[in-house]
């Protein structure tokens, strides 16, 4: 079988590349990114050494060069990880997020469409790898309240509206043009590869240097925390196993507030919490995120091998032991790696 994975050199795309391309070596898989920003090639590197896999540099929002693609490819699987996903950003330039994150998912799907009407190709599965931010917030003071696959969307920012109407393209898709689709919607992912605009990553990086550690308001927003592995065993299951038109949730069952974490980070480091600085808290900032996973682990028997003290130990041992790799992208020398493979 041939898989493309899009954003597959971002944070949790080239994670589920590893992933993939070693479990499966019979299969075939299909690396696709813009290495823009996020996106560095130097995360995926070690697989072009696999027989198995290959790398196409193409943006999800170029139409013609997508479905020229598919033709030439002929993909029984699609798994769209690509997607702008930072929210800050977002609030910047809502634009961009509505280009990539909505557009390019319907070049995508109209690919998917092609080759089954005009190719006589159809795509086994097309996956579009969603979040739980489309859910909006829940309040502090209900712990008692998670978010199921029947929770209505209520949106809050820029990224979590675009990544809403993707996911209901995909299902409007699923219905209308009969295409074969499932979604994942998973809770805040950590792990190694992470770009450092994130919260765990920015703080490992700024404690290293006993630099001034921001922190949203008072950091008492509540996040469910999965490990990145985790999260990619579930899109595996749900890709190979899930039932054709479903959602799935895939939590991490590990609440914790963004001051959690962050103290959580500077114990293991041996640094001060005289470290953290408050700063202006985000706009329309969701309270808490807590996703139920039930159905997942119910009818895929996915659960977790990460609890949030093992993952964050392995997470910050990753970052202290590659900060070569946070220093090449904070000098922006990570864009040449692609340069230098052509």
């Amino acid at each position: 079988m041939k898989f493309l994975v899009t954003g597959g050199a971002g944070f949790i795309g080239s994670n589920y590349l590893h992933y993939v391309v070693n479990k499966y070596p019979k299969d075939e898989f299909v690396c696709l990114d813009a290495l823009t920003y996020a996106g560095n090639y130097n995360n995926i590197i070690e697989l072009e050494k696999k027989e198995n896999y290959k790398f196409v540099k193409m943006d999800i929002r170029d139409k013609d060069a997508i479905e020229s693609l598919f033709k030439n490819e002929k993909f029984d699987y699609v798994i769209n990880f690509a997607a702008e996903s930072h929210v800050d950003n977002s609030i910047k330039n809502p634009n961009l997020f509505a280009e990539t994150n909505i557009l390019g998912t319907m070049n995508l799907l109209n690919a998917t469409r092609i080759m089954r009407d005009e190719e006589n190709h159809p795509v086994k599965r097309y996956h579009q790898v969603s979040t739980d931010e489309v859910y909006g917030d829940l309040p502090l003071d209900r712990p008692d309240l998670l978010f199921t696959e029947e929770t209505p969307i209520h949106t809050s920012s820029p990224y979590s509206s675009s990544k809403a109407s993707a996911d209901l393209f995909v299902l409007a898709y699923a219905r209308t043009f009969k295409i074969p689709v499932t979604i994942s919607r998973c809770s805040n992912n950590y792990g190694p590869y992470q770009f450092p605009e994130k919260l765990i990553p920015v703080v490992i990086s700024k404690a290293l240097k006993d630099e001034a550690i921001p922190v949203y308001g008072k950091g008492e927003n509540v996040r469910d925390w999965i490990h990145v592995h985790d999260h990619n065993v579930g899109v595996d299951l749900i890709v190979r196993k899930g039932k054709e038109g479903q959602v799935y949730n895939l939590g991490g069952h590990s609440e914790r507030t963004n001051l959690e974490v962050v103290k959580t980070i500077l114990k293991q480091l041996g640094k001060s919490e005289d470290l953290i600085t408050y700063v202006t808290d985000r706009p329309g900032h969701d309270l808490r995120y807590a996703i139920d996973s039930t159905k997942s682990e119910t009818e895929l028997n996915w659960n977790r091998t990460y609890d949030f003290e093992k993952g964050i130990k392995e997470t910050v041992d990753w970052y202290v032991n590659n900060q070569d790799w946070i220093e090449d992208i904070k000098l922006g020398t990570y864009k040449n790696a692609y340069k230098d493979k052509e």
